[in-house]
């Protein structure tokens, strides 16, 4: 059976820093652009990071407006994925879900419709 399982959710205070980490089970997903999605409260699922995966390396990596040069996606093989978020703000309150797509390339990446398995999320919860 195909799972994604994040991990690394809590508390914590605006300017601190937390990891998420994602494993993917039950395939290989070599082949597969991994990414990180959120949901904040009374709001709809948006595009966080990604990343595409060649040749056993990473070929490119992407982010959100909002989360570009405070986040960080890595991504040691084709089945993990980690998400290093620094000077978190309380808008950064959500739940975090990993996904994977065979198809989320260029601007597909930030559709979460080119995505065909999810994780079931963690809440990161970031106080003022």
């Amino acid at each position: 059976q195909v799972q994604l399982v994040e991990s690394g959710g809590g508390l914590v205070q605006a300017g601190g820093s937390l990891r998420l980490s994602c494993a993917a089970s039950g395939r290989t997903f070599s082949s597969y652009t991994m990414g990180w999605f959120r949901q904040a409260p009374g709001k709809e699922r948006e595009f966080v990071a990604a990343t595409t995966w060649s040749g056993g390396r990473i070929y490119s990596t992407d982010y959100a407006d909002s989360v570009k040069a405070r986040f960080t996606i890595s991504r040691n093989n084709a089945n993990t994925v980690s998400l290093q978020m620094n000077s978190l703000k309380p808008e950064d309150t959500a739940i975090y879900y990993c996904a994977a797509g065979p198809r989320a390339y260029g601007s597909s990446r930030y559709s979460e419709t080119s995505y065909d398995y999810w994780g079931q999320g963690t809440k990161v919860t970031v106080s003022s």
